[in-house]
């Protein structure tokens, strides 16, 4: 077989995608619009928050902890703690993974000691009594955020794609981005639970030897953020559904792997690196808003750009394919 004839066509480029998913956004700029509103509603809004819920939590922690021999650091942690858990938002929790709708906001603390702050003054907050109450709300947050991530990542979608290839139904859309969200949630328990009691007893053992594992883990981690990048994508650019999804993905990266973690390499990066310049106004400026207008656009451009990226990669994998079949050899599943 004539591999090397095969291997001359290259594979879809990433400044390529990332330009064309530029040039999308640029001229159907109301793909920005929900981002920009999710962030003003939790910069702007009432706070949800389990800060009381958790003091008392951890009050009753240290009494129990109290009769026993805990270093007294690992007690001011639990301390500290509880100041991060007065500032948290809850409503965060409707920034979902990986399907959902891109936020600055959510996530981001006020800092130690400062009060939540917008430009018309202090936030008001709303706080979560029970328990109960607590895994009610988290859960239906966590709900709305999957079914508003199906809607957008369907709309953006259909204007990249072109409605006759992307044509998904609103139900099936939302339906098959509940189901994926749920198995990529128990994948990453499956992965994370064991990774963290290994991480917590070899802490117990030696700490330098904890921080190599870690950033063993680190390295590793990366070959998996491939493939999960890339899972709802089959959902929306070739209605499948979540299984097949995920197979797709897993496929697309194993012939593709080089290039495609370039792909999720660079827009990781350039979304990280771009949030820390987004997120340099205070939260009591309105130049706050020009970092969450900026954040939105980068974040449509590269979901834009990702749907280009799969597009394309698919064609030339499936002509790659082909060509490979065509030879006297052994099918490629």
């Amino acid at each position: 077989m004539n591999i090397e004839k095969i291997k001359q066509t290259p594979p879809p480029g990433v400044i390529g995608s990332l330009r064309v998913g530029f040039d999308i956004v640029s001229s159907h700029i109301w793909l920005i619009l929900p981002p920009i509103l999710f962030d003003l509603f939790l910069w702007l809004g009432t706070r949800l928050s389990a800060g009381k819920l958790y003091a008392a939590t951890v009050a009753e922690m240290i009494v129990f902890l109290k009769s026993r021999p805990v270093p007294a650091d690992q007690m001011q942690i639990l301390l500290d703690s509880i100041d991060s858990f007065n500032r948290f938002n809850w409503l965060s929790a409707l920034r979902t993974f990986p399907i959902g709708i891109p936020s600055l906001e959510a996530f981001v603390l006020p800092a130690t000691g400062s009060p939540a702050l917008t430009p018309f003054g202090l936030r008001n907050a709303i706080e979560i009594e029970s328990s109960l109450g607590l895994l009610g709300w988290t859960t239906l947050l966590i709900f709305i955020g999957w079914v508003s991530g199906g809607v957008y990542f369907r709309w953006i979608s259909m204007i990249v794609l072109g409605e006759s290839n992307a044509n998904i139904t609103l139900a099936r859309a939302v339906f098959q981005s509940v189901v994926l969200s749920l198995l990529w949630a128990f994948c990453l328990i499956v992965i994370l639970t064991p990774t963290i009691i290994l991480v917590g007893l070899v802490s117990y053992i030696n700490a330098a030897l904890a921080n190599g594992l870690l950033f063993l883990i680190a390295i590793l981690a990366y070959w998996l953020i491939v493939p999960f990048f890339f899972m709802p994508h089959g959902i929306f650019a070739q209605r499948q559904n979540a299984l097949h999804s995920l197979y797709s993905s897993l496929r697309l990266t194993r012939f593709t792997l080089p290039s495609s973690g370039l792909f999720v390499f660079t827009s990781i990066l350039l979304s990280k690196g771009l949030s820390l310049l987004w997120s340099v106004p205070e939260s009591d400026s309105w130049m706050r808003l020009v970092g969450i207008s900026g954040h939105a656009f980068i974040s449509a451009t590269i979901l834009a750009a990702s749907f280009v990226y799969y597009r394309d990669m698919n064609a030339w994998l499936r002509n790659f394919l082909d060509q490979i079949r065509s030879q006297p050899s052994a099918p490629i599943n």
